[in-house]
Order: structure tokens, then C-alpha cells, then sequence
């Protein structure tokens, strides 16, 4: 079993910052790819950003790309979502997620998943 615990949400106005956390327990936080995904109301959960195994490699959903940046430490068993630029649209609340192995952008290829954080943008 994978724990993860997302933090760093909050309310912002529209073109400022937020980081958010997640903090992994249980297994080998460096044998897991992470992914960010985020749910706003009435849609469905949708790709943000990912990253391997090793921290070498990440992947963004193309609307987030350039605003947003995927980073982990694995000593420290946490991966990160810099987020900037921030937009009304980008409220939502925002989960990471763990897989062992090769990162994805699908939500169904990922076993352990945190509580979520809220973001809300303000115009």
C-alpha cells in the first residue's frame, strides 16, 4: 500500500502561485511514477501533469504546459505541482496519484491515490 497526502491548496487570485505537496508513505516512494489529476465540478477527473520514476522525465496535459512544473525528491518521499499563472479555469481540486513502473496520463492506470486538495482561482 501507497499513502498520499496532498497539501498546499488554497485560494488564489487570478495570475498568482501555488505549490502543492504530496507526501508518500508506505513503499518505496522511488519505485512509483506520480501523476497530478484534477476534478472540478460536474467534469470528469482529467490529466494535469506526470513524472517518472526517477524524476528524468515529465509530461503535461498541453493547456498546462509552460504554467505548471512536476518535480519529486525522493528522499524526502514527495512529489510537487508548481503552479503559476494561475486562471479561474484551473479551479478544481487536485489529486496525485502513484503507479508502479512507467508514468501515465490515464487515471485508470493508477493504484493509489490521495484525498485531494482544493484550488480555487478567483477573477
Amino acid at each position: 500500500q501507497v499513502q498520499l497526502v496532498e497539501s498546499g491548496g488554497g485560494l488564489v487570485q487570478a495570475g498568482g502561485s501555488l505549490r502543492l505537496s504530496c507526501a508518500a508513505s508506505g513503499r518505496t516512494f522511488s519505485n512509483y511514477a506520480m501523476g497530478w489529476f484534477r476534478q472540478a465540478p460536474g467534469k470528469e477527473r482529467e490529466f494535469v501533469a506526470t513524472i517518472s520514476v526517477s524524476g528524468g522525465s515529465t509530461y503535461y496535459a498541453d493547456s498546462r504546459k509552460g504554467r505548471f512544473t512536476i518535480s519529486r525528491d525522493n528522499a524526502k518521499n514527495t512529489v510537487y505541482l508548481q503552479m503559476n499563472s494561475l486562471k479561474p479555469e484551473d479551479t478544481a481540486v487536485y489529486y496525485c496519484a502513484a503507479r508502479r513502473s512507467y508514468y501515465s496520463t490515464l487515471p485508470n492506470d493508477y493504484n493509489y491515490w490521495g484525498q485531494g486538495t482544493q484550488v480555487t482561482v478567483s477573477s
